[in-house]
């Protein structure tokens, strides 16, 4: 399967690429976001506040009122700017829309990127809550409700940066096939290829997109698409866990157990439950099956994007 080699395009909030554009004129800046996946990723930076028309440095903005539907105001003054951002949103979502993105990373605890927890005050000063979603974080996800989105906070948790950055790269391979011309055949190779990544993070998801594809040329092509690309994305935002890594890597072992000795098939077999009991990492397993893959070749196997979801260089499976 062929996937595009141009660095993926991911949003993000500016100020955590090292911008001074928060309201007290600093920034965020996130080396593990600039220095380790910028080499993979281009990022498209965007800062709701300030593309709107504010200043640097500015008053201090909170949410206000309901928390389903929360005003955008200044601290201080209590003057709105809800309208403000939510008519630059559109159109800066307009132009993103273009940009072919993958991926986006939000500014956590803020009123315009914050994704969850943000604080929502109540009107006249009766206490807050941490309930809200920012802004242009709300609509964001409202437009592209298929986009992997996360805060830069919460990719600090080991477990949802992996899946995070997994998404983003299946996405780009569900795109660069979309682009490439969606046949019915090639809809089966593409689910055939991804068949045991989605098995690790959500058999029925798994089972219930092999349905769509089993009546795919009953389904007019862009609602099959449409389906079929959030169903792919919705069974990866669940989390893996070892036990269905096990399971999977149980199954990827028999394409090469007839052609293993006792000794090397019961060493796969021991690896694999040293992984579910959590004695060695994912990567020794994935390693020692490749390496038996490479001896006694099987391409369906071999072509399996669970094997390499993502560049070996983030070494994200070294901990898992």
């Amino acid at each position: 399967m062929t996937t595009s080699t141009a660095r993926i395009r991911v949003g993000v909030s500016t100020c955590l690429l090292g911008r001074n554009v928060r309201y007290d004129a600093g920034h965020q800046y996130d080396a593990y976001l600039v220095e380790t996946l910028g080499r993979f990723f281009e990022f498209v930076p965007v800062c709701p506040e300030v593309e709107m028309g504010l200043s640097v440095p500015r008053p201090t903005l909170r949410l206000v009122g309901d928390v389903a539907d929360p005003r955008l105001i200044f601290a201080k003054s209590g003057e709105d700017q809800t309208e403000r951002l939510r008519a630059w949103a559109r159109t800066r979502l307009d132009a993103l829309e273009a940009l072919d993105l993958c991926g986006w990373v939000l500014k956590s605890d803020s009123p315009s990127c914050g994704l969850e927890r943000v604080k929502v005050h109540a009107e006249g000063g009766g206490g807050s809550v941490r309930k809200g979603r920012g802004l242009f974080a709300r609509a964001l996800v409202e437009r592209f409700p298929w986009l992997p989105v996360e805060e830069e906070g919460r990719l600090h948790d080991l477990g949802i940066r992996d899946n995070w950055i997994e998404r983003v790269f299946a996405f780009r391979r569900w795109r660069d096939a979309v682009a490439a011309g969606l046949s019915v055949s090639k809809l089966v190779a593409f689910h055939a290829a991804h068949k045991y990544q989605l098995l690790s993070h959500d058999p029925e998801g798994y089972r219930s997109l092999g349905r769509l594809v089993a009546r795919a040329k009953s389904v007019p092509r862009a609602e099959l698409t449409e389906a079929y690309g959030l169903g792919f994305l919705a069974a990866l935002g669940k989390r893996a866990t070892p036990g269905k890594h096990a399971n999977v890597l149980h199954h990827l072992a028999g394409f090469v157990s007839d052609a293993l000795d006792a000794a090397d098939r019961a060493e796969l077999a021991r690896t694999v439950e040293d992984y579910r009991r959590g004695l060695v990492p994912l990567v020794v397993p994935i390693t020692l099956l490749r390496h038996h893959l490479r001896r006694h070749p099987d391409p369906w196997a071999q072509a399996q994007t669970y094997l390499e979801p993502h560049p070996r260089e983030l070494l994200l499976r070294n901990h898992a």
